[in-house]
């Protein structure tokens, strides 16, 4: 499991990859990859192309990035999902709630 995050050169954008396993023990490298972006309109980009495993935990931290995203009017994009991990957000609905590429 690794988290990396890098800020866009014009300072809109958070890219967020996550490799491996999506679970609890990444909580707090993922809250860290985004808990310091709040400007106005910030997108988030979360890349789970090399995302190997999601639980439950990982739904429900993808739902507190989103929270943290429209509290600064921002938005979320879930890139690059296959396989399991793009029937597990189907199955949890997260495409009411988020855009997925």
């Amino acid at each position: 499991m690794s988290v990396h995050s890098q800020l866009s050169s014009d300072n809109k954008t958070v890219n967020i990859r996550i490799e491996g396993k999506f679970d609890f023990s990444c909580q707090r490298e993922f809250r860290e990859a985004y808990r310091n972006h709040a400007q106005a309109g910030q997108l988030f980009q979360v890349d789970l192309g090399r995302t190997e495993y999601m639980d439950s935990s990982a739904l429900g931290m993808l739902l507190l990035l989103k929270e943290h995203a429209d509290s600064c009017k921002g938005k979320v994009v879930l890139k690059q999902a296959n396989g399991d991990i793009l029937k597990i957000l189907e199955m949890a609905n997260f495409g009411r709630q988020f855009e997925i590429n």
